[in-house]
């Protein structure tokens, strides 16, 4: 068996930078890199402060999944409870029981990590963990009270299955979604939830204190 593929760390220098525009939760920065033949190239990118996304499990085996409007691409996608991770070095698993409270008003006793995965690294540095999440309940107290695109949220429960046949049907899109099922997939054809790294795993493209 060959070596195993590792994602290594690694910055190139950066000769000049600058923050052409800031958004309320993002910004594009331009920097001028040094490629190894000794060139300058200019890199556009948004610089993101990283996100959570949540594949609720319940007991019968079914994803909990909600349809959201987004419109940069003008679709309505079925999606995963997901968030931003508001304040720098916030613990993730905080914020994604957060999300999936916030989104779905479920909370759960078994928390892992799926996957990590850099979203688009070409044109952003959006770093984003996915949790799979088990032992599901209703959240105790009040709902949320949800505004703007959330108002108009739909929730179902889907068979991870079902969600599978979906994705490679090419008929669901959301990144987080297609990434959690197939890896939730691969890890059940594999060794096991069990095998799943804990909640509370170091994220080195996201440093935090546990």
């Amino acid at each position: 068996m060959g070596e195993r593929l590792q994602d290594v760390a690694e910055e190139w220098r950066v000769t000049a930078t600058a923050t052409p525009f800031t958004g309320n939760k993002t910004s594009v920065r331009t920097d001028d890199v040094v490629m190894p033949d000794g060139a300058v190239a200019r890199r556009d990118y948004q610089v993101h402060p990283g996100s959570v996304a949540v594949l609720a499990l319940d007991e019968q085996n079914r994803v909990l999944v909600l349809r959201q409007y987004r419109h940069p691409v003008r679709h309505k996608l079925w999606e995963i409870p997901a968030g931003l991770l508001d304040v720098p070095g916030e613990n993730p698993l905080h914020a994604a029981q957060r999300e999936l409270y916030e989104e779905a008003h479920v909370k759960a006793e078994d928390w892992r990590v799926l996957t990590d995965v850099f979203t688009t690294p070409g044109g952003c540095d959006e770093a984003v963990r996915i949790f799979l999440a088990r032992d599901l309940s209703d959240a105790e107290g009040e709902r949320f009270d949800v505004s703007e695109e959330e108002a108009d949220m739909e929730l179902a429960r889907v068979p991870l299955p079902d969600l599978v046949t979906g994705i490679l049907a090419g008929e669901l899109h959301n990144n987080c979604l297609v990434v959690g099922a197939l890896a939730l997939t691969a890890a059940l054809a594999g060794d096991g939830v069990e095998a799943l790294r804990p909640a509370q795993a170091p994220w080195p493209a996201r440093p935090f204190e546990v």
